[in-house]
This record gives structure tokens, C-alpha cells and sequence, in this order.
């Protein structure tokens, strides 16, 4: 039922003859049910720019016929100072839920408390800048959306979505690190007793990014590389070859970069392989920290091939480098035809760094990667080399861990 408390067609004519924005043709309070209240409200319904737009007045009940007017000229004065009442009570409404937010977000079991808790723990013994760019991607995509929310209320569709708005501006890598730091997050307030369960375990980031382009080669699973080390130990084929399949897995660099190298571009002394951009695929210069097993094998490497220019020449002439598809049937002599290639080793060190929390620039520029213009090529080549080097050195104690495994399994 519309209780009609009176329109103004000639202040409307007023108006629109002033050229005022906000143009009242008439407004009137309707007395009407209200299912999720269970009662009668009053709703004022106001035609603004010929728009009708109703609004309840939620906790007025519909008694009396002077509530309605009292209200009616009460939203009657300020349409007449050109304020909407609909939009003014919109903001408050607006206003109100913000407050609440941050009333949430005080809370102890708030996720952004719970998650800067995890910060501090986390962050203990990572470099500074490690953890201030984890944490300012959590201030900039993950708290402006769940922050507020007790971490129990945090839902799978939640970190899906924050993964789907980071991966709209092309950082598809940078929401794959959004869902690894929400899981590990959880994982925290679970192992305190702060959570009872983790939704980020419900997916994996590819079941809802979409796929990029990149180097997409075979290559086992971790739980298989100790055995894959093992077998690469024990290759008793060309002793190059074996020689090559290590420094694939210690230094993870492309196929071609290694058969390819010359001598010239090892410096063992420093423990240092610079290769040129002319052999690299993005072209510009590329060094690679040498791990202590990388030196030891590159030394005994000498001793065979030292006399000449290249590290792995070629069986046949000594002045044209290892075949290609040398390393590729070894591993498919070792067992591991369609599971595992050269470029392999890239893509098992890019996951499994990430995972123990190296920072994903140094990973990416560590697998040269990052596409740089000639400008930047002259210096991020040797960017933040000293963190690149401990974690290469990180990487070969982690190989030589699973060889052990690996060793001990297949004696079993």
C-alpha cells in the first residue's frame, strides 16, 4: 500500500528551469511488508532525474501515518538543498560497514592479524627485501579483501578471486606466490590452533590461471629426483656425458648454453660462469654463481677437455660441440624417456625454490627469464648476485641430499 504524502510538479518545473542536477518530480512513503524483517517498513520511494529509487527506512516500523510525514519532510528538506537522502544514506550505510571492517580487523583472529603474525615468525632470517616485497603484496592484493575477515570465514572463492584480479594486470606469476603465502599463512594459524582448516589446499594455482607461455619441458616430480640422481651417478656412459648431465642439474642452465660453452667463460678461481648475450636466448649477458660441486666437476671436466676450446666437444671432431640429443638419450637410457629432458633441471629448480621461499626475482633472474631492454641488461646481469649465490649453493647441497636418498633407495 503507498501512502502518498504529496508531490511537487511545480518545484520540479522550478528546478528544471534553474538547470539543477538533482530534478524532484515527486516523492511519496509506501507502507509495505518486508520479508527478512518480518513487519511492516516504510519505503521512501523518490523520483530523482525521472529515476524512481526506493529506499527502506529499515528499523521504522510502519505505525503511524505521522511517522511518514515526519520523515517525508525531513528527506522533502534536504531534496529541496539538492542531497538525495537515498545517496546520503547510502554513504552512511557505506560508512558503517567500513567501521565494522576495521572492528573486524582489530580482532585477534582477524586474517591480516593472523597473517603479519605469520610475517614476523616467517620472515626471521630472510633477507629484508625478501620479506618487505612479500609483505607489501599482501598490503596491496590479499588484505584489501580478506583482511578483515576472521580467518576461519576466509573462503576458497576468496583466494580465488584474489588470484584472478593480480593475474588481470599480466602477473600470473605474482598470484601463483599470492596462493602459495595464503596456504603457508594457514598452515601457521592451523599448526596454533588460530584456524581449522586451510581452503587454499583445495586448489593448485593452474586449476585457475590461465596457462602462460613458457619453457614447458618434462621433467620428473620431486618425489623422483633422488632417484633420477641416483641413476645419473651411476650413468656409466661417455664420462662427458655424465659430467654434463651434473652441471645440468647443479646450474640449471639451458641445453645449448652448456654443450655450447667455451672455456673462456669459466672462471673456477671465482667460482663464476658469465656467458655473453650473443649465446643466450633473451640476448643479454647472464652469470652463474658455481656451487662448490659445480667447481669440483668443472676441474675434473679440465683434466679431459682443459687442452681445448670447448668444455663437451663433440666424439667425432673435437672443434664442434656435443650433440644436442646426446644428454636426451642418456636420460632415455637411465629410464626416464618422455618424463624427463635437459631443460628439465630448469623447471624442477624454479618449483622447488620458490617453495623453500627464495625470492622469485633472484629465481627468475637466476633461469634468465626476465625479458630487459639493453639499458637494464647492463645492469640487473649481475643483479643481487650475492642472494643468487647462496641460493645456487642452497641448490647443490639440496641435490646432494637426494642423491643420498636416492642412493640409499635403490640399495634397499
Amino acid at each position: 500500500m503507498e501512502v502518498r504524502c504529496g508531490t511537487d510538479d511545480k518545484g520540479n518545473r522550478e528546478r528544471k528551469a534553474e538547470g539543477q542536477k538533482i530534478q524532484i518530480s515527486r516523492w511519496w512513503w509506501a507502507v509495505s511488508s518486508h520479508p527478512a524483517l518480518g513487519r511492516k517498513v516504510l519505503a521512501l520511494a523518490v523520483s530523482v532525474q525521472w529515476r524512481r529509487e526506493e529506499h527502506d527506512i529499515r528499523g521504522v516500523p510502519a505505525r503511524r501515518p505521522k511517522d511518514a510525514r515526519e520523515l517525508h519532510f525531513a528527506a522533502k528538506k534536504l531534496l529541496a538543498s539538492g542531497v538525495n537522502p537515498m545517496a546520503e544514506r547510502k554513504a552512511e550505510a557505506e560508512a558503517k560497514q567500513q567501521e565494522a571492517k576495521a572492528l573486524e580487523r582489530d580482532a585477534d583472529g582477524s586474517f591480516e592479524k593472523i597473517a603479519r603474525k605469520w610475517w614476523a615468525w616467517w620472515s626471521i632470517g630472510k633477507s629484508s627485501r625478501h620479506a618487505e616485497t612479500l609483505m607489501n603484496r599482501l598490503e596491496a592484493d590479499v588484505f584489501p579483501v580478506v583482511g578483515h575477515k576472521s580467518i576461519d570465514a576466509v573462503q576458497t572463492a576468496h583466494i580465488r578471486d584474489i588470484m584472478l584480479t593480480i593475474e588481470t594486470r599480466g602477473a600470473s606469476d605474482v598470484a601463483k606466490r599470492a596462493h602459495q603465502s595464503i596456504g603457508q599463512i594457514f598452515r601457521f594459524a592451523i599448526a596454533r590452533e588460530l584456524a581449522s582448516r586451510n581452503p587454499a589446499a583445495d586448489f593448485k594455482p593452474r586449476d585457475v590461471l590461465a596457462a602462460t607461455e613458457s619453457e614447458n619441458f618434462a621433467h620428473v616430480d620431486e618425489k623422483d629426483l633422488p632417484e633420477l640422481l641416483a641413476k645419473m651417478d651411476d650413468y656409466n656412459g661417455d664420462a662427458l656425458t655424465r659430467f654434463a648431465l651434473k652441471l645440468l642439474a647443479y646450474c640449471f642452465p639451458r641445453t645449448s648454453e652448456l654443450i655450447d660453452a667455451p672455456w673462456t667463460e669459466f672462471d673456477l678461481d671465482r667460482a663464476r660462469w658469465d656467458i655473453p648475450a650473443e649465446r643466450m636466448k633473451m640476448k643479454t649477458p647472464h652469470i652463474i654463481p658455481l656451487s662448490r660441486q659445480a667447481v669440483e666437476v668443472l676441474r675434473a671436466l679440465r683434466l679431459l677437455t682443459g687442452n681445448g676450446k670447448l668444455v663437451f666437444p663433440g666424439a667425432m671432431d673435437k672443434k664442434k660441440p656435443m650433440s644436442n640429443n646426446t644428454l636426451l638419450y642418456a636420460l632415455h637410457r637411465l629410464g626416464y624417456q618422455g618424463r624427463m629432458t635437459g631443460h628439465g633441471f630448469r623447471g624442477l629448480a624454479s618449483t622447488i625454490l620458490n617453495e623453500n621461499d627464495f625470492d622469485d626475482e633472484d629465481v627468475d633472474l637466476q633461469l634468465a627469464h626476465m625479458k630487459r631492454n639493453k639499458v637494464s641488461a647492463a645492469y640487473n646481469h649481475a643483479k643481487y648476485l650475492k642472494q643468487r649465490t647462496v641460493m645456487m649453493q642452497w641448490w647443490a647441497d639440496y641435490l646432494d641430499a637426494q642423491l643420498v636418498r636416492g642412493r640409499r633407495a635403490l640399495a634397499a
